[in-house]
């Protein structure tokens, strides 16, 4: 079997490092190269394979989340993985709605990592522990009433969660997309969320999907 050929992004060379000594037992893993900033491994990325990107959510140059969005243009591939201290729910949400394969903190074990690899490598979304008991605590609307949905709303909300852009929603439904964006900011505000990956997690927990 080939080897991930993995690259590992942080600005805190001994994390790289940490991780480089971690991962050089795995068998199925080929470090080949680490960066310490966002544009490095765009760079990189233009040239050169990668199947496995460890990523930091802090950069000097770039915020994780961003990157994401770009990683996945270059190389939609490429499995994307955060490595991060940050813990705010928005943040995991949107890495995720970006692209992200998972999200783990970096008190993660050895053993989360490994299964987060092999999970995110298969296709699944996958998180570590503690970062499952943080994004299953109900979010802003605390009320706990579920909001009223018109059919319309209804219909939007199940291929936003299908994954589907604004501009395919508005071809399937023939609407204009600028009608399908207001009824997503409509959704987003009924369920009181930031964006549309806490939308569909929020939707989810309330039985609306």
């Amino acid at each position: 079997m080939d080897k991930l050929r993995t690259v590992i992004v942080d600005d805190h060379p001994i994390v790289i490092e940490g991780l480089k000594n971690l991962l050089s037992h795995e068998e199925n893993i080929e470090m080949v190269e680490s960066f310490g900033k966002g544009c490095e491994l765009l760079d990189y990325l233009e040239t050169h394979r990668v199947d496995l990107i460890l990523l930091d959510i802090s950069l000097p140059d770039s915020n994780g989340m961003d990157l994401c969005l770009k990683i996945k243009k270059i190389s939609e591939e490429t499995k994307v993985l955060i490595l991060s201290n940050h813990t705010e729910r928005s943040i995991i949400l949107q890495t995720i709605q970006n692209g992200a394969s998972g999200y783990l903190l970096k008190n993660s074990s050895v053993q989360e990592l490994r299964a987060c690899i092999a999970g995110a490598m298969q296709g699944n979304i996958c998180y570590s522990r503690e970062v499952v008991e943080m994004i299953s605590r109900p979010s802003g609307n605390g009320s706990g009433s579920i909001p009223r949905l018109t059919r319309r709303e209804k219909q939007i909300l199940v291929l936003l969660a299908e994954g589907k852009t604004s501009q395919v929603i508005a071809g399937e439904l023939f609407l204009s997309p600028l009608t399908v964006d207001t009824h997503r900011r409509n959704l987003i505000q009924k369920f009181e969320v930031k964006n549309v990956a806490e939308l569909i997690m929020e939707a989810n927990r309330s039985g609306v999907l």
